[in-house]
């Protein structure tokens, strides 16, 4: 039963799971990420979400909003590169830790080329690679990019957008200006296909070292909390009930992820510079064994200490043994 697990989100500023920390899901909350590489600002909000932190909203007013009214989750992100990084360099995806060659579904590149019309056109990866991935450049993938002020390093002020906020296209303080002295289309999908128009707009931009940004990546396709159905496929390490989570539904087209990610129960997604390998922050989606979480917190309870008086938060041990090979 679909019911035996629970969502956490995680994030941070590297792979290893010990530098992340719990995302308040639709709290409203955003969840501070500083690294060598960053300084950043992360939401996430999933429609219809049951998860960690306990007591954490089923929803999120941005789902009340008109462009995110079918959406089934965002990752909503304030930037500041403590260095300046390429157009080309940057990009956002998902990326694992070891080969799912042996599980690529019947009709996969079908499949690849709906999510390449419906969701990012300019997405590419080896999925038969020993650590399998998929990113698209960071200026065409994001759905919703609005450029600021030059903040230095950034702080909390510059930081953490207002509760609930919903990102515009465009740009403020400035931000505006830089846009349209470079012919960068207002319009978010123009925008997004003018970067894909030419590698030569790619290179002539400049994630400008002490710049703010801000973005929102969301999609109606990807279903963190899936119906419970029986599944047809006959995967016995993987339970059915977790293969009714994190399924992938695009037009005329269903797959539930995780019966193909090699056993692993997470779905992570990146911010990173390709050439360099550097990350600026990652985002890890993961499903805990409700039973697991309960035994940990009532274990917490007899040892007199409170969760946050302890290292590791509910179900931590579950997690670091799934991402057990990082960088």
């Amino acid at each position: 039963m679909a019911d035996k697990y629970l969502l956490r989100v995680t994030a941070g500023p590297s792979y290893e799971p010990t530098s992340h920390q719990v995302v308040a899901v639709n709290s409203g909350t955003p969840t501070p990420i500083n690294s060598t590489l960053c300084t950043a600002s992360i939401s996430v909000r999933i429609q219809n979400y049951r998860g960690l932190l306990h007591g954490s909203p089923s929803t999120s007013s941005y789902f009340s909003h008109p462009p995110h009214t079918r959406d089934q989750y965002s990752i909503s992100f304030s930037f500041v590169p403590h260095r300046s990084i390429n157009g080309e360099s940057l990009v956002f995806g998902n990326d694992f830790e070891h080969p799912v060659r042996d599980r690529i579904p019947p009709g996969f590149s079908a499949a690849f080329q709906i999510v390449k019309w419906a969701i990012d056109p300019g997405l590419d990866g080896d999925v038969y690679a020993d650590k399998p991935y998929l990113y698209g450049n960071a200026l065409s993938s994001i759905n919703v990019l609005s450029i600021g002020p030059k903040v230095g390093r950034g702080g909390p002020e510059a930081m953490e957008p207002e509760q609930e906020e919903t990102i515009t296209e465009g740009g403020f303080e400035g931000g505006q200006e830089l846009r349209e002295s470079l012919n960068i289309p207002g319009n978010a999908s123009a925008r997004q296909k003018w970067f894909l128009g030419g590698q030569d707009r790619l290179k002539n931009w400049q994630w400008e070292s002490g710049r703010l940004y801000k973005a929102d990546f969301f999609n109606p396709y990807l279903d963190f909390n899936g119906e419970q159905y029986p599944s047809s496929l006959e995967i016995p390490e993987i339970d059915n009930a977790i293969i009714a989570e994190f399924a992938l539904k695009l037009p005329g087209f269903s797959l539930k992820v995780l019966g193909y990610l090699g056993g692993e129960d997470y779905l992570r997604y990146v911010l990173k510079d390709k050439d360099t390998g550097e990350v600026l922050f990652v985002v890890v989606f993961t499903l805990l064994p409700k039973d697991q979480v309960e035994r940990d917190e009532t274990e917490t309870a007899n040892s007199g200490k409170s969760t946050a008086e302890t290292s590791e938060d509910p179900g931590r041990r579950t997690f670091d043994s799934q991402v057990d090979d990082v960088d």
